[in-house]
């Protein structure tokens, strides 16, 4: 494995990923559930699409086994997920969210230390520390004026996407004959057939107070969801979920945390104070002092995307 390719791929699909905390705020009339629904069945039928020229193979490579793990990661960590994590937004605000959602790499790394092979923990713990106190640096004038159900609710993200990364990485370990992009598409493609489950109850529940021109414009932000951070996005992430060790992985998450919190910036129309800048550093240094850990002798061939 490449592990500068995997390194990249995670910063890109992190980029990617950050923009879903911008899509419950520029959608706050509508309900959770409902961009939730929306976003998955947009994924599901253009994965569909994607994935059409190699589903004879596919159909052919996969067992009942492979498609029960699909069924249970496309709900974890997508559906479950992206409710939570609207939830969370939309009751404590962005940069709630992706503070909390921002442990990820620090739960996923000690997870990943357990794996055979793995870089020894006392060898991460420097960049667990730099991670850890990036995000205590960052969240203490956060989280005092997020509210408790937008924490209850953050946690539940932090919660299904740790087993879903955790899943997803070793899933993709085991399946040589299936690409990451093939994996993101079949994953998009279950859960899209999940979402159509909620699509009937979510998208007609609140249809009497949206106008034709406001489903038009929900549409238009839960289809560019699907395509950049589900399609895209995922993309990457699968790419450097085979690239990477678990204990790396985990340390890329990182990235969507930063790229929120930029993002949110933004839509603030602010400069990141003194402290958040800190923060910042200390994560991207958390991330480079696990890199360096797992030294140039781990690499190999990448796979193909």
């Amino acid at each position: 494995m490449n592990i500068s390719l995997g390194i990249i791929a995670g910063i890109i699909a992190g980029a990617f990923w950050g923009l879903v905390f911008l899509a419950p705020e520029l959608t706050r009339g509508f309900t959770p559930i409902q961009l939730s629904a929306g976003r998955y069945v947009a994924y599901g039928l253009i994965a569909a699409i994607l994935v059409s020229r190699s589903w004879r193979r596919l159909f052919a490579t996969l067992t009942w086994r492979e498609w029960k793990a699909l069924a249970w990661l496309s709900f974890t960590g997508n559906i479950i997920y992206y409710f939570f994590l609207a939830k969370a937004v939309q009751t404590g605000g962005i940069a709630m969210a992706s503070i909390v959602i921002g442990l990820l790499p620090v739960v996923i790394t000690l997870v990943g230390s357990r794996d055979a092979g793995a870089v020894p923990l006392r060898s991460l713990l420097p960049s667990i520390a730099l991670s850890t106190a990036g995000l205590s640096c960052i969240s203490w004038q956060h989280l005092q004026s997020g509210s408790p159900a937008g924490l209850l609710y953050a946690s539940g993200a932090l919660a299904s996407w740790t087993a879903y990364a955790v899943g997803n990485s070793r899933w993709l370990a085991r399946l040589q004959s299936v690409t990451p992009h093939e994996w993101s598409m079949l994953t998009g493609l279950v859960t899209g057939a999940e979402a159509l489950l909620l699509a009937v109850p979510a998208l007609s529940s609140g249809a009497p107070q949206h106008s034709a021109s406001e489903w038009l414009y929900f549409a238009a932000v839960v289809t560019s969801v699907a395509i950049l951070c589900s399609i895209i996005g995922n993309g990457f992430w699968n790419y450097a979920s085979r690239a990477l060790p678990l204990t790396l992985t985990g340390q890329m998450i990182v990235f969507e945390t930063l790229f929120a919190a930029l993002y949110g910036f933004l839509w603030e129309a602010r400069w990141p104070t003194i402290v958040e800048t800190l923060a910042m550093g200390l994560l991207v240094s958390g991330v480079a002092s696990c890199a360096l850990a797992h030294g140039p002798k781990r690499t190999s061939v990448a796979p193909t995307l």
